[in-house]
């Protein structure tokens, strides 16, 4: 029976259930047969050399041409000499995994479900995606979620109050990643040959930038598990801090699933959907997925750069002409959110629905 949009079902976390010691996950997280294709680890190694670039030179022309050959190739690319320092950096990822490793009461004390009753669920807090029906196949990970952009809209209530540098560290830590978002966009603008500010000027005071940070606990059968189901991320653009230790990010490309390695204090950069289309589908928002590992725990920080919900997605006026018509439909950002979820569910790009 499904359950209706005001009424998420409420089930243990997985590290709830880590915790209890299950030995199968339960069925609502494993993967229909058809969807598996068989053993869900076996990916390929990446087949290249990882598109690494550096922050610091994009004014040269030759680290330029390597950002625009990984996104035409991958559509990410992990940074170096971005900025934040590797202090900064080891202190965020120290202040994760405290926090998920407090008693379960006091995450819950940061819950995205109201007074914890399940019937009123909310984006910012700490638990798992909205649960709407029981056919639903769940992600084996637990997550908290807080709004970052625009900062007067910051809901401290959701924050987490332990550890005590917890705040401190994460706003020090989104306004430095605010500065690489937009030096990043200026760049792909000059790479495209339109207006540096092109796509920062897309992002109005009322854009939205949200911090997931994910937790995969070990998982007792990663051959039939996610921790996250494949898709493209939605907004504008995702700066990803991996766990140095544990890899799980995968990668498609023609239909095929690559592991891509991680490299200590680095940042992942991928386009979302929205700059796929203002770039009128010449560098795309990359298809990925997260898997499980049986013995090791893993954590990530995204943040997410969204435009303003009332922004019409179409391609720059500079990236048409008659020899390159438009690619996708016009949609407003709002509506274009509105349909990521089912298609998500799905394991499908809803950005591919608007191609013309």
């Amino acid at each position: 029976m499904a359950a209706s949009d005001e009424s998420p079902m409420v089930r243990p976390t997985v590290q709830e259930l880590t915790a209890a010691g299950v030995e199968e996950p339960p069925r609502q997280y494993v993967l229909p047969e058809q969807d598996r294709h068989g053993d869900l680890l076996a990916a390929d190694e990446f087949p290249e050399p990882t598109p690494l670039i550096d922050l610091s030179r994009l004014t040269d022309a030759d680290e330029a041409e390597r950002l625009r050959a990984a996104l035409q190739t991958w559509g990410f690319f992990l940074a170096t000499n971005h900025g934040i320092e590797d202090s900064l950096m080891d202190a965020m990822m120290s202040v994760s995994r405290e926090f998920f490793r407090q008693p379960a009461e006091e995450k819950q004390k940061c819950s995205n479900l109201v007074d914890g009753n399940g019937k009123d669920y909310q984006v910012e807090g700490y638990g798992s995606d909205k649960v709407v029906s029981e056919d639903q196949v769940l992600n084996w990970s637990d997550r908290l979620h807080l709004r970052v952009e625009p900062e007067g809209e910051r809901n401290f209530a959701k924050w987490p109050s332990h550890p005590e540098s917890f705040r401190d560290v994460l706003q020090e830590y989104a306004s430095r990643t605010k500065k690489i978002r937009d030096l990043v966009l200026r760049s792909i603008a000059e790479l495209l040959e339109i207006d540096e500010d092109y796509f920062v000027n897309q992002i109005s005071n009322k854009a939205s930038g949200f911090a997931r940070f994910n937790y995969y606990p070990p998982c007792p059968r990663p051959d039939l598990v996610l921790g996250l189901r494949p898709h493209s991320d939605g907004g504008l653009l995702t700066i990803l801090f991996n766990d140095d230790n544990v890899g799980g990010l995968q990668i498609q490309r023609d239909g095929r699933w690559y592991n891509v390695p991680t490299k200590p204090h680095t940042l992942l950069i991928n386009l979302a959907d929205c700059l796929e289309i203002m770039n009128n589908g010449i560098f795309r928002s990359p298809f990925h997925r997260v898997v499980t590992n049986v013995e090791k725990d893993r954590l990530s920080l995204a943040v997410f750069y969204a435009v303003d919900a009332e922004t019409m997605l179409e391609p720059a006026p500079g990236l048409l002409d008659d020899k390159r018509p438009s690619r996708y439909r016009k949609m407003l950002a709002k509506d274009f959110v509105a349909g990521l979820f089912e298609h998500f569910r799905q394991g499908k790009r809803f950005i591919d629905t608007l191609k013309i």
